[in-house]
């Protein structure tokens, strides 16, 4: 069994710290759910295990069991078995599906035998194999993108698969195939998943083994799955700092239509 380890991980931007100190181990073949409010630094914090440029790690660690993924290139992580589904897949015109999966795959794998995984994925989840020879993402639909991510999902194989927002520009009956077969893969090839999500609705198929709570750039409350239906019903505000009203500046006049009883 590997562990995805989260230590104490710190992540600036542009000299503004998003990531205060996050702690959260994922194992093979369990969901870890992470929900929280917009702007808490969800999409930071996958991100930052993905070594997407542009943030600094002010401090902690990322462990592939004893594996440290801070400071290796992207594909290096990928390679030690991550796999990033990005809220907003890229589109990458000139690259074909099926080309990129033949060049991710491990060098020991038999192309014939990605060939037939391609076509057994796209099948497993309604995605049109056509779409395999399509320029990666570009021209599809949000619900066709994300299930091109669950194909490169289920093709490749990693030990880690970090969600973020799987769920969006889903409809319910997509959201449901997708959910499913990544619940599938967690039972059937021991995949850890860490679920960065708002909604409590990916996890009608995608069933979570702990939620949770993500605010202020840390992880603030854990709980099993029971958190996440009261995080539908009751939202975030106990955890989201409330925002202080400007005090009116020095040397400015005394609002002439103010309510003296206010």
């Amino acid at each position: 069994m590997s562990e995805l380890i989260i230590e104490g991980l710190r992540a600036s931007v542009e000299g503004k710290e998003i990531l205060k100190g996050v702690d959260l181990v994922v194992k093979s073949g369990e969901v870890a759910a992470v929900m929280g409010p917009n702007g808490s630094g969800k999409s930071t914090l996958s991100h930052v295990i993905a070594g997407r440029p542009g943030y600094e790690v002010t401090g902690g660690s990322v462990r592939i069991d004893d594996i440290e993924m801070l400071g290796l290139p992207t594909w290096k992580r990928a390679e030690a078995g991550l796999f990033l589904a990005m809220q907003y897949p890229t589109e990458v015109p000139g690259v074909a599906l099926r080309d990129l999966l033949l060049a991710s795959a491990r060098t020991s794998d038999d192309p014939e035998e990605i060939e037939i995984r391609m076509q057994a994925e796209a099948e497993r989840i309604g995605f049109d194999a056509k779409l395999l020879e399509r320029p990666l993402n570009v021209d599809l639909s949000g619900g066709e993108k994300k299930r091109n991510e669950t194909v490169q999902l289920g093709v490749l194989r990693p030990a880690f698969a970090i969600l973020d927002e799987l769920d969006s520009g889903l409809d319910v009956d997509a959201l449901r195939v997708v959910s499913a077969r990544i619940e599938q893969a967690t039972e059937e090839d021991g995949l850890g998943v860490l679920a960065i999500t708002h909604y409590s609705r990916l996890f009608d198929e995608l069933h979570p083994d702990t939620v949770h709570v993500f605010a202020d750039g840390r992880i603030q409350e854990s709980g099993g799955p029971k958190l996440a239906t009261e995080l539908e019903e009751t939202g975030y505000e106990r955890w989201v700092r409330p925002v202080t009203a400007a005090k009116p500046s020095a040397g400015l006049p005394d609002d002439p239509f103010a309510d003296p009883l206010a």
